[in-house]
């Protein structure tokens, strides 16, 4: 089974493409928030666009897509606060396969909710993909103390198990825009990612 394309690895690279990721999020940021604003509704996920367009980009593009200067600020802080160590850690190569697979599979997901449930949501923004980010960091450096609010100091298992609450009852309770759902999934995707993939037991990984 390590031998099969699904556990095959790619030579080891490093090339910081999460700062390129972070880059790319601010100049399409600039883009569309300010010059092109009418790009939002062509390059967010719209199930309705999805559906009778077929604007199937949207699965990729939702995750460069922000909805304000704070929302790009924060995911763009944490994608390097949890990215860039991990990249170091994995190679470039699988970081990107990680980082893209998670999120699209986050959008799919999420439209196929938002369909189920006649919801016609507008959805944007890295934070599935992030979220999946943030538990495979936990996965390798469970030792790691984060400051939930910048405040509160927790060991990173601890962070991904209450987030995974939060956006459980989250997408079960709320009704507003915030895309629970999309976070659930991207700590979902993670976790299937490193157990299938990686070979790697998350709870033995945290000391559980």
């Amino acid at each position: 089974m390590r031998n099969s394309i699904i556990n095959r690895q790619f030579r080891y690279t490093f090339s910081n493409a999460a700062v390129g990721i972070i880059a790319a999020n601010v100049v399409v940021f600039g883009l569309t928030y300010f010059l092109f604003p009418r790009l939002m509704y062509v390059f967010s996920m719209i199930p309705s666009m999805i559906i009778y367009r077929h604007w199937y980009w949207q699965f990729v593009t939702y995750m460069f897509m922000h909805g304000g200067i704070w929302h790009l600020l924060f995911n763009m802080l944490a994608l390097y606060m949890f990215g860039s160590p991990v990249e170091r850690k994995i190679g470039t190569r699988e970081f990107l396969l990680f980082y893209f697979l998670v999120g699209v599979l986050s959008g799919i997901a999420s439209f196929i909710v938002y369909y189920l449930t006649g919801r016609n949501a507008i959805l944007l923004g890295a934070s599935g993909a992030i979220y999946g980010v943030l538990l495979l960091f936990s996965v390798f450096f469970p030792s790691a103390v984060v400051l939930l609010f910048g405040v509160i100091p927790m060991r990173a298992p601890m962070l991904v198990l209450l987030y995974f609450c939060i956006e459980f009852f989250g997408s079960m309770l709320s009704s507003g825009g915030v895309g629970h759902a999309t976070h659930l999934f991207g700590l979902v995707f993670a976790l299937l990612y490193v157990t299938i993939r990686m070979r790697i037991n998350p709870l033995r990984a945290w000391g559980l």
